[in-house]
């Protein structure tokens, strides 16, 4: 896929899948907004978007970008809230012929700046002051065109297959996360396979928007308005909040939602009250393997008929999704490879194993990425030449090891490198140990995933603390608060264990086998904590402290612990707002919880909100 992406001329939405040649996003919007111009594209909380008010506003954008200087294949950073405008935005850049870098605003400012200078992004579409930015980046607003904006815009700049469609980031095993830039080719091959496959219907859907724009999986939720579907913007309350969501989902009349699987436990109950009342729902579930429970659960909805699921799975160097099943009887499995996706299972020497035997998978086809930015020598050892093409294309080494059945289904069986899968996140356990030998106080550190029956996965660290440190080994807290100037919230770990040395196996690495549970060596604040004489006081607080005891899995609670700190994270946090609403009758976001994350602070908002109710 070389040549320029074939345009609308004798084809239409519905039969440029089955062509041979995937029809680019842009122009498949194109017809869309031809089709129907007055029909609703896009939709937030707040704003309502036709077909043709979008085509207007996105060639307006365009426009601005391309005259502040933005060239055909160049990087545009976006950091917008979740709303209509940053649907418009995506759209913008690539009519503009650039490759969209998402930036969620609420990463730390570090981060953020890291990732502007690395992709060379020289404009950014962001609502931020220019001073939350690099210097020299030219900072732009998504204006919205007034009614006489043209209904015939300009068409949009015409790429080849080859050319980038965006840079999303993800954990890096060397302490900075790398750039993964997909293609255009490849996002068109994705929603094309996609629709062969059967995964996506014929018709126009209603579909949410639910994954972070930093995530991938995004992708192939946004981009579903350039095939006719509406999109509906969840914001970060009906994210987080169930009840909101199945709200949303029913005055939007959505069809089709993507979740993880960490996300279906706290939703179920919603979903499958909707489901029994005759609402149907098509789920697209990904990020991270389906657990059993959860599989057998989903697959007795669909034989009743009241819900269908899918299972997908692809690691963002791959344009998303290579692989999707129906969530449908058996064990849980990976499905077949999508179609344009040739997916081998080799071993150490790069040769194919059998049905049945374990190996490594390795992917080929039109969305294969074009590598990392500024990573030329990652970009060689994960991207590798494929012997199987014998026409110079490359095939990428997944890290995921594999068993393909019989039917061409295949069966994850784990990885071979430390990357791990936390809440739908990719994760590099490196990348945070990294991050915590930065603390002048820390001379070694390890992090591993542990899990809890209580509270689920959770990131655990272990450190030694510097020999000529003045003050002291650091505390959890001060860990904590340093490593938040530098990650995101999900690769926060939420224990942290001193130990005197990290122990190591006969060659000198850690051996990860050998460090301790969290629990049966607790850090020296954290001995403290459970000496203080700071029981909880009244209604409010009393009740928090039972149900952060009971969430966490802690047999004691203090008046000033912090959530996080204690092991809380966004799904636990959900669980919390769901029992304060049930016992006080308050309605509040996880956003709360993150804003008031100590117990007494939480319980004096909570008892602002009694008394304004």
């Amino acid at each position: 896929m070389t040549g320029v992406l074939e345009g609308p001329h004798g084809l239409d939405a519905t039969d440029a899948p089955g062509a041979g040649r995937p029809v680019d996003l842009m122009s498949r919007l194109q017809q869309a907004v031809a089709a129907g111009p007055d029909r609703i594209a896009v939709r937030d909380r707040d704003d309502t978007l036709s077909f043709a008010q979008l085509d207007a506003a996105t060639a307006a954008l365009a426009d601005t970008l391309t005259g502040s200087g933005v060239l055909p294949g160049d990087r545009v950073a976006v950091s917008l809230p979740r709303g209509a405008d940053l649907v418009v935005a995506l759209l913008a850049v690539w009519r503009a012929g650039a490759a969209y870098v998402p930036i969620d605003p609420a990463y730390p400012g570090e981060r953020r700046h890291a990732m502007v200078r690395d992709a060379g992004a020289r404009v950014l579409v962001t609502t931020a002051a220019a001073g939350e930015w690099p210097p020299g980046v030219r900072l732009l607003t998504v204006a919205r065109p007034g009614a006489t904006a043209d209904r015939h815009p300009a068409p949009p700049f015409p790429v080849a297959a080859h050319a980038p469609a965006y840079v999303i980031y993800t954990s890096g095993s060397t302490g900075t996360p790398k750039g993964v830039e997909a293609t255009r080719g490849g996002v068109a091959a994705l929603v094309a396979a996609l629709e062969e496959a059967g995964m996506y219907a014929p018709e126009p859907r209603v579909v949410a928007w639910n994954a972070s724009v930093s995530f991938d999986a995004s992708v192939q939720q946004w981009a579903r308005v350039c095939r006719g579907d509406t999109l509906v913007v969840l914001d970060e309350d009906e994210r987080t909040d169930p009840a909101r969501l199945t709200a949303a989902l029913d005055s939007h009349g959505v069809q089709d939602l993507d979740l993880t699987p960490s996300h279906w436990p706290l939703l179920r109950d919603e979903l499958l009250a909707r489901a029994a009342e005759g609402r149907a729902l098509r789920l697209f579930m990904g990020g991270e393997p389906v657990p059993e429970g959860t599989w057998r659960e989903l697959a007795a909805e669909r034989a009743a008929g009241r819900l269908e699921a899918l299972n997908l799975y692809g690691p963002t160097e791959c344009t998303v999704d290579t692989a999707a099943t129906w969530i449908d009887g058996g064990t849980p499995h990976l499905g077949p490879a999508l179609p344009g996706v040739r997916a081998h299972v080799l071993d150490v020497d790069l040769r194919p194993v059998a049905d049945g035997v374990e190996g490594e998978l390795y992917l080929a086809g039109p969305q294969v990425a074009r590598g990392y930015v500024n990573r030329p020598a990652l970009t060689a050892t994960r991207f590798v030449a494929d012997p199987f093409a014998a026409d110079g294309t490359r095939m990428y080494r997944t890290g995921d090891k594999v068993r393909r059945r019989a039917d061409g289904a295949m069966e994850y069986l784990g990885r071979i490198d430390r990357q791990i899968k936390i809440r739908g996140y990719r994760v590099e356990l490196g990348e945070i140990e990294a991050a915590l030998t930065r603390h002048p106080a820390v001379s070694a550190a390890a992090v591993t995933l542990h899990h809890s029956a209580v509270s689920g996965e959770q990131l655990v660290a272990y450190f030694v603390a510097s020999a000529d440190t003045v003050d002291g080994p650091p505390s959890a807290e001060a860990l904590r608060e340093q490593l938040a100037t530098l990650l995101p919230q999900f690769m926060l770990p939420t224990a942290y264990t001193r130990l005197e040395a990290l122990p190591l196996t006969v060659n000198g690495k850690v051996d990860l086998a050998a460090l301790p549970a969290p629990e049966e060596n607790p850090t020296a604040d954290a001995e403290a904590a459970a000496d203080r004489e700071n029981a909880p006081e009244g209604e409010v607080e009393t009740l928090i402290a039972a149900v952060w005891s009971e969430v966490l899995g802690r047999e004691r609670v203090r008046a000033d612990d912090d959530f996080f700190a204690m092991g809380g994270h966004s799904l636990i946090a959900l669980r919390v707002v769901a029992r304060l609403k049930k016992q006080f009758g308050i309605a509040m976001s996880t956003r709360e919880v993150y804003r008031h994350p100590r117990l007494r602070d939480l319980a004096r908002h909570v008892e602002t909100l009694r008394a304004a109710g």
